[in-house]
């Protein structure tokens, strides 16, 4: 009987280990999801989502099944709150794939390496943290990222990025490559890697060859919140690109595609550790808008069904395969929302993969909506010596219909546009040169300025940064932004491998305060999918302008090369004269001369030796050296020692 109830006791351990460790993993959720989007280009945007996410350690202990152990390590060990980190390939074009929407305002990054960070540590340590965090994110990714823990390859924003609190630090670093070098770890940080679901799409070729590619993280920890409502960590990476489809024709207006054209392959089962795995092909508001359109003058009518409403009677395209569920986002009153087509990817598998194929039956043409200004930078004056910079903005209102906080009467309507720029010190910005045009017209900069922080570079230790919110009236068609700068000069280390090219000034960043994006879908039910739940947020407008190239004087770095070529030589023939006289013996300076003179004898002088040594039977004898000569061999050594060391002490007299 005890031994029956040991083995019971024993029984109920087991069991109740195994129940928490069950809940401990349900806990823990990874999601995936594929968004695809045709653009009026004749392009294609696949947005790739992961989330994974992990019950806070307080509760549920430090050992994770699904959540990568790197950033968990990563997020307790610098006490990271909040991080993104991106790689961008090429430059997000906003006047053809647009600005006002959620996908553009959050995934469209500057070309490079984007890097900003908020700690949960004292203010005096905010420093080190970002510094330590570098180099981990550095070996992590295989990049430079660590080039970033100069002080004067950071800043410290203060409101630009959301945050008031004084611990964010953000860093670009605008010449970094992107490669699989960068792709392969990030793909590691996944489950089934790039073996399985989604993510085996990612074909090399097929990813590096679009026309943009930016692959993200962004986490976001409460971790040091003991509160019964933390949630954890959470952990999203994002990858969008541009890919222009194989199957493209010059005579249609819009090619047909499918995932077997555009990554390669196609899907052959999800994620077996992924709670869902969804594709959604969306279309934008003003294709449905001229789809409508379209439906309106067709003959049958009558017959036709929206855009909205079914898939294979539609009269602009054809789907493949049978949608899961239909999503229509509403609208205004002057057009209908975007649509989203709902595919799953759980019923797929090697014998039948998952290949979905748009065609388009008739040809089409659309704009996607644009953010209220559209801005662009640029450099001013020529030489090496002083120059400006000038933030152009042009208003879309001619071909975007977006609503701000009114109408458009100059009077009542204010558009309030934030900019913040970071310069590197060897531009040396003169912000009170700073001067404002509206439509043409020079305006005075305290009227329209709201608010305006300056933190000016110092030489070799800190960058310059400037944080400013215009207030612009809303009926403005064009406005732009200048300041006058000089151009430092550096040390010779200081200069990059290719200096003659030129040296980047980060990307400016361009926020609209009055103007959110989102997606407005009432159903309950989709708030469960996190990229639904995604693009419901409402993020900020954010735009980012080129990155500046600008020219400083350079030296002529061959000049090093001639000097060390010289000294070279110098040394040498020092040297090699002087070991040359030290080690020479007086014997066979002696036996040369008397070669020389026995030459310089004429012919009856070697007559009678010769006559002389056959008389005597004994071979014949060079002419003696008379003393004049050896004195002479003295003399010349003790001129070479001398002019040696001449040389030597002038050498030394003129370095010194």
């Amino acid at each position: 009987m005890s031994r029956l109830k040991s083995f019971l006791l024993l029984f109920l351990a087991l069991f109740s280990a195994t129940a928490s460790v069950r809940v401990e993993e349900l806990n823990e959720e990874f999601t995936e999801a594929l968004l695809l989007r045709p653009l009026p280009d004749r392009k294609v945007l696949a947005h790739f989502h992961f989330r994974s996410s992990a019950p806070p350690s307080q509760r549920y202990g430090r050992h994770h099944r699904i959540f990568p152990k790197s950033i968990y390590q990563l997020v307790h060990k610098f006490q990271v709150r909040e991080m993104e980190l991106s790689f961008t390939q090429g430059r997000w074009n906003y006047e053809r794939w647009g600005g006002f929407d959620p996908i553009s305002s959050s995934n469209a990054k500057p070309p490079g390496v984007e890097l900003w960070a908020e700690f949960d540590v004292p203010h005096d340590q905010v420093d080190d943290s970002w510094k330590n965090l570098t180099h981990a994110l550095s070996g992590l990714f295989c990049a430079s990222i660590n080039f970033l823990e100069r002080s004067t390859s950071y800043s410290a924003p203060h409101w630009s990025f959301g945050s008031a609190s004084g611990k964010l630090r953000y860093g670009t670093l605008p010449r970094e490559a992107v490669c699989t070098e960068n792709l392969t770890p990030w793909l590691k940080l996944l489950p089934c890697r790039d073996k399985a679901g989604l993510s085996s799409l990612m074909d090399r070729p097929s990813i590096y060859r679009g026309y943009y590619h930016s692959q993200r993280l962004h986490l976001k920890s409460d971790e040091s919140d003991a509160s019964e409502t933390s949630t954890g960590i959470v952990l999203e990476q994002i990858l969008t690109v541009v890919l222009r489809p194989e199957t493209f024709s010059e005579k249609a207006l819009q090619p047909n595609w499918s995932l077997s054209s555009l990554f390669g392959r196609s899907v052959s089962g999800k994620c077996s550790l992924s709670s869902s795995s969804n594709v959604y092909v969306q279309f934008e508001q003003n294709l449905v808008s001229a789809g409508d359109k379209l439906r309106e003058v067709s003959e049958a009518s009558e017959n036709a069904i929206s855009v909205g409403e079914g898939f294979q009677d539609n009269p602009l395209f054809e789907l493949s395969l049978l949608p899961k569920r239909v999503i229509r986002e509403s609208g205004n009153f002057q057009k209908a929302g975007s649509i989203l087509y709902e595919f799953s990817v759980e019923d797929s598998n090697e014998f039948k993969p998952f290949d979905l194929r748009l065609n388009w039956k008739t040809p089409v043409a659309w704009s996607s909506p644009q953010a209220p200004l559209q801005a662009s930078r640029f450099l001013l004056g020529s030489g090496n010596e002083r120059g400006a910079i000038a933030i152009s903005m042009k208003s879309t209102r001619s071909t975007n219909n977006v609503e701000g906080t009114g109408g458009y009467d100059e009077n009542e309507c204010w558009l309030r546009v934030g900019i913040f720029q970071m310069v590197p010190w060897y531009v040396k910005v003169y912000y009170h040169t700073l001067k404002l045009f509206l439509d043409g017209k020079p305006q005075s900069s305290m009227e329209n300025i709201e608010k305006i922080l300056v933190s000016p570079s110092e030489d070799k230790v800190s960058t310059g940064v400037m944080e400013l919110i215009l207030r612009l009236p809303c009926s403005v068609h064009t406005a732009a932004l200048t300041l006058e700068f000089d151009k430092g000069f550096l040390h010779i280390d200081e200069y990059p491998p290719d200096a003659n090219q030129g040296f980047d000034i980060p990307s400016a960043v361009i926020h609209f305060a009055d103007f959110v994006a989102n997606m407005s879908l009432h159903e309950n039910s989709l708030k469960q999918e996190p990229i639904l739940s995604k693009l419901q947020e409402e993020v900020p407008v954010i735009s980012y302008t080129e990155v500046l190239l600008v020219p400083l004087t350079t030296p002529d770095f061959s000049m090093p090369y001639n000097v060390i070529t010289i000294t070279c030589t110098v040394f040498a023939l020092y040297f090699g004269s002087l070991l040359n006289a030290l080690r020479r013996r007086v014997s066979e300076d002696e036996k040369l001369l008397s070669g020389k003179g026995a030459r310089k004898a004429g012919p009856l002088m070697l007559m009678i030796s010769k006559l002389t040594a056959k008389l005597r039977g004994k071979p014949q004898e060079p002419p003696e050296l008379s003393d004049s000569g050896r004195s002479s061999s003295k003399y010349k050594l003790i001129a070479k020692v001398v002019l040696v060391a001449g040389v030597a002490a002038a050498w030394q007299f003129y370095f010194q």
